[in-house]
């Protein structure tokens, strides 16, 4: 199989100035076509170093893509550092110059002289004619390793993808659209560490891949499958998605584009049980995502001020009783130090279930950890009664 590189010019792009949106639309061009991308590099507009990048990126990969650098100015230097990285002159291609001239006919403006530099590419290469700017792309073959310079502008860089890139590649080296099916399963309470423990041997596949993604108190655990159709894709995977929820059972909330709210709000509707909340330090977060879901089953309050423990399960059995609730869910947040303890009290008729933990991450991330933690405090009881 066919593997690729990416190398953004640019020293914009090395400054922060520009976003990079080029990479990402060639990323999922090449996968779409069954290429394996293995790295992605940005450089600045320096011959030497592109020259340095390119040699490398070639010992590495067979098909390097390069955006950014062919404009008419001294500091475009893609075309230079492609010609010094095959030992090869510039080469003028009088076509190339006709086209760029009837480009400005059309903007209704005369060229400088300076435009002429994009008539020239690197000898032996192969033309892309540009009909939607004034940069000419090309292709330099050598071997079964090839360098495609295309513009750095955006809308410029996907036609000629489109137009070009993708039937030629798809000829050269035999490619043929793929079918890439993902597949994401989201767990809770369940660190990546612990899940890496338990299913770390899936992690070395090649394919379908599996890879954990860490939020806060979550593991997103990715399949991703890569086939010729999706009837076969969709097989591939079946048995490692299988072992996963065979392996990790009560921790898996939801699957693809279920949110944690939406897995809970769907237990407290089965089960047709009314919830009160009283949350402190957590800003009504999780009242508020209980809402979104089964408005008509859950209440509450947030209190924003400091409460202490036994206050806040007073508090919390006052409200229950008034309320009438089946469940009641009482959450305190409070900072301590370089870490955020939380209690989570749980009631029904008497306090059912109590706990305390402390988090230790990102203070931006506490609030999300507790949130989380909440919530499926909840929806653990529910699965296991």
């Amino acid at each position: 199989m066919a593997v690729a590189e990416i190398v953004t010019i640019g020293t914009e792009l090395l400054l922060g100035e520009i976003q990079d949106t080029n990479s990402r639309y060639i990323a999922r061009f090449l996968r779409d076509i069954g290429v394996d991308l293995y790295r992605l590099s940005t450089v600045g507009d320096n011959v030497q170093r592109i020259t340095a990048t390119l040699q490398e990126a070639l010992m590495r990969a067979d098909i390097v893509i390069t955006t950014g650098g062919l404009g008419p100015t001294v500091d475009d230097p893609t075309r230079q550092a492609v010609a010094k990285t095959f030992n090869v002159p510039l080469e003028f291609h009088e076509e190339l110059w006709e086209q760029i001239l009837e480009r400005y006919k059309q903007y209704g403006q005369k060229p400088t002289e300076n435009n002429k530099r994009q008539a020239y590419i690197p000898a032996n290469s192969i033309p892309i004619p540009n009909p939607v700017g004034t940069a000419p792309a090309f292709a330099f073959e050598l071997g079964p390793k090839v360098v495609i310079s295309l513009p750095g502008v955006p809308r410029e860089m996907e036609y000629l993808i489109e137009h070009f890139v993708r039937d030629y590649l798809k000829r050269r080296y035999g490619l043929q659209e793929t079918v890439i099916k993902p597949w994401v399963i989201h767990t809770i309470s369940k660190g990546e560490s612990n899940i890496d423990e338990i299913i770390g041997d899936l992690e070395e596949l090649s394919n379908p891949t599996v890879g954990l993604l860490a939020h806060p108190g979550q593991t997103d655990i990715r399949v991703t499958a890569k086939a010729s159709s999706l009837a076969e894709a969709e097989q591939m995977m079946a048995p490692v998605l299988q072992r996963i929820r065979e392996q990790l059972g009560k921790y898996i909330y939801g699957e693809n584009d279920t949110t944690l709210e939406e897995a809970v709000g769907r237990l407290i509707a089965d089960r047709h049980v009314s919830v009160e909340i009283i949350e402190v330090g957590t800003k009504g977060e999780i009242l508020s995502k209980l809402k979104s879901q089964v408005s008509d089953l859950a209440n509450g309050e947030f209190i924003d001020s400091f409460v202490s423990n036994e206050t806040l399960k007073t508090l919390l059995k006052e409200s229950q009783v008034q309320q009438n609730a089946d469940l009641a869910l009482g959450v305190r947040l409070v900072s301590n130090g370089d870490k955020q303890d939380l209690l989570l009290v749980l009631r029904g008729e008497e306090i059912i279930k109590e706990g305390e933990r402390s988090y230790g991450g990102p203070p931006g991330d506490g609030q999300i950890w507790a949130v989380n933690s909440a919530l499926d405090y909840i929806r653990r009881y529910l699965i296991e009664n």
